[in-house]
């Protein structure tokens, strides 16, 4: 077991700060992380199909998806969600088959439903980023990719000193800033069933990465998840397992 670092994070306190965050999110972020949201825009689209945005949040990423893809966005906040919901309807999004209010840790999808998973500076944010990378490896076809973009930690020197000194107040901002690239290459090796494809720095500053990986294994391939339309994922719903899909 991986032992607990100081910005490590719970449900709750993830809520709260994004709940925080959403009626600002796209101000304060939204040029900060448009680089890296375009790049890992760009890499699922060069697989195409059905895509699945976690952490979609305020749904600022939506409208640069191809109309010629179906995605299905799903956030643990319903507040930022919300936001995602007034953008489709404003935007006349199609594309968008459907958004949720869901867990990363506990996807309400069937194995190998999706193309491509896209996380978008998530991976930092949720209490157990290995348990999230294990559910979108499951519910990733076999030859699709897991596209992650995120700030990943110093390894050592004055920059690691500052991001552990600061971590304590960033796990109560809603996110931890000391997650080092060890913990993905480390949680890839024991997994198995992916392999890393690029892993890439990006502006602003070279603070963040593009990171991708493809999903090995057996035969499968996306099908009908019996999910419904746009809009029909609420909290509280029944979990969309692989026995409520079928």
């Amino acid at each position: 077991m991986i032992a607990r670092m100081a910005g490590e994070l719970d449900n709750d306190s993830v809520a709260k700060a994004y709940a925080g965050w959403a009626p600002v999110y796209d101000l304060v972020f939204g040029a900060v992380f448009a680089a890296g949201r375009r790049a890992s825009i760009a890499a699922a689209e060069r697989i195409g199909g059905r895509i699945l945005d976690v952490g979609v949040g305020t749904g600022i990423s939506l409208a640069e998806y191809s109309p010629h893809n179906r995605i299905i966005g799903v956030d643990y906040s319903e507040p930022m969600l919300r936001k995602s919901h007034e953008r489709v309807g404003r935007r006349r999004l199609t594309h968008v088959e459907a958004l949720a209010v869901m867990d990363a840790q506990q996807l309400g999808f069937r194995d190998a439903y999706f193309d491509a998973v896209v996380a978008q500076y998530v991976i930092t944010t949720v209490p157990d980023p290995e348990r999230v990378l294990n559910e979108f490896a499951r519910v990733t076809r076999p030859g699709g990719e897991i596209i992650l973009v995120n700030h990943l930690g110093a390894e050592a020197g004055l920059q690691r000193d500052f991001e552990l000194w600061f971590a304590p107040l960033a796990g109560r901002l809603g996110w931890r800033p000391e997650f080092q690239w060890a913990r993905l290459s480390g949680w890839a090796r024991r997994h198995g069933g992916v392999r890393l494809i690029e892993r890439r720095v990006m502006p602003p500053m070279r603070l963040f990465s593009l990171i991708r990986f493809g999903r090995s294994g057996g035969a499968g391939q996306a099908g009908d998840c019996g999910c419904g339309s746009f809009g029909a994922y609420e909290r509280g719903a029944p979990p969309m397992n692989s026995d409520t899909l079928g």
